[in-house]
């Protein structure tokens, strides 16, 4: 057994997809990988998202470590920006393996 944020897992690949697996957080996550991105340029590259999961699934990721949430207050409106955070950095590797089988998939005949 993997125990991970108080949550236990069968195997590493099981708490691996616990914590990535789902329709979006692969896609946020993969969004993520080059630059910060506020809620709305998120919601942009993924126009089929509903807020409502846009933001159930970046609250998960934060919780998980896996993504951060800078809230900047200097001067208004808010400004809050996403960002990969270190353990969710480790991920690249694997984000860009999963991105790279699926246009091989999609190109197969």
């Amino acid at each position: 057994m993997h125990t991970f944020k108080g949550k236990e897992y069968p195997c590493c690949a099981s708490l691996t997809m616990g914590v990535i697996g789902g329709k979006w957080k692969t896609v946020i996550l993969f969004h993520l990988i080059n630059s910060k991105l506020r809620y709305n340029e998120l919601r942009k590259l993924m126009p089929t998202v509903t807020e409502r999961t846009l933001s159930l699934q970046l609250k998960k990721l934060e919780d998980d470590g896996v993504i951060k949430r800078e809230v900047y207050t200097s001067k208004p409106p808010l400004k809050v920006e996403y960002s990969l955070s270190e353990l969710g950095e480790t991920l690249i590797p694997t984000l860009l393996a999963i991105a790279k089988w699926g246009e091989f998939a999609a190109n197969k005949k």
